[in-house]
């Protein structure tokens, strides 16, 4: 990083709908920041918030770090193509595993990579606002935590990513340091290939149980109900967790009919690659 005590920072993709979310966030920061948008939806939205875009010619210049809110297929090419025009100690933060895990990252030793993403607002919270009971994301009005690593650089690099990452997505609780490695088995395996697909699932159960006849409000009233009571004793969150000896009953028979036996294969790295592959295809 530069010797400046406040880091200039490029957001790549800063009109679209990460980049807003990301430019209101920094905007309340002292860090400097040069707005790159290409697409010309992007950039009105940015003049509609009062935010001028820089050159992209021009944007690089003197960089400490460069943060890409672009799709995850673009990230490998895009890295590749302002690669050459940042400084040497320049740090690139990218806001997903995906193409980090895949090797879509420039091949330039002197170039600091550092990878972080949002929890996402707990399940469990004592947020007594309702705007931040409301805000699901995260980043706006409700806490959350933040999963980290630095893939490449000394470890003052991850000093200066863990910064911008928590002003970012602030406001931010704890800041948990992973490898990259660790991060792709957060997402996408546990977050979207198990739990998004278990949510999807439940989705379809209130559907499925409105089709029968039950009132559908009555569904999720029940469902949403029962999901915040489970979680707590699934994670022994409260004192005393403990399923029924009725719904360990349940499970125990629903098993066989939800899940197959070797479910959890889709966290073998081969299995990993391949979804992480799948996500930078272009």
């Amino acid at each position: 990083m530069s010797d400046s005590p406040i880091p200039s920072i490029v957001l790549m993709g800063a009109g679209g709908k990460m980049g807003l979310r990301l430019s209101a966030n920094l905007a309340r920061t002292a860090y400097p920041v040069r707005h790159v948008e290409v697409s010309e939806r992007g950039r009105e939205a940015l003049a509609a918030r009062g935010i001028s875009v820089v050159d992209q010619e021009t944007a690089f210049d003197g960089a400490d770090a460069v943060i890409l809110a672009i799709p995850d297929k673009l990230i490998g090419p895009v890295s590749h193509q302002i690669a050459p025009r940042l400084r040497s100690g320049a740090l690139l933060v990218v806001l997903d595993a995906a193409a980090p895990h895949a090797g879509e990252m420039p091949d330039r030793d002197d170039l600091s990579i550092f990878v972080t993403h949002p929890c996402h607002p707990p399940v469990i919270h004592d947020e007594t606002a309702p705007e931040a009971q409301l805000d699901f994301f995260g980043g706006v009005h409700a806490r959350q935590h933040i999963v980290c690593a630095l893939m490449r650089g000394p470890e003052e690099a991850y000093t200066a990513g863990e910064a911008i990452a928590r002003a970012i997505f602030a406001p931010v609780m704890r800041a948990h340091r992973c490898t990259v490695e660790q991060m792709a088995i957060l997402e996408p395996v546990l977050s979207e290939t198990v739990a998004a697909t278990c949510m999807m699932v439940m989705r379809e159960a209130v559907d499925e149980a409105e089709r029968r006849g039950v009132p559908r409000q009555a569904a999720l009233d029940f469902l949403i109900g029962h999901l915040k009571v489970e979680i707590g004793i699934a994670f022994e969150l409260f004192e005393g967790a403990r399923f029924s000896d009725g719904a360990l009953q349940a499970i125990e028979r629903a098993k066989v009919d939800l899940f197959q036996p070797d479910w959890k294969k889709v966290f073998e790295p081969d299995a990993v690659r391949a979804s992480v592959a799948s996500i930078v295809a272009r």
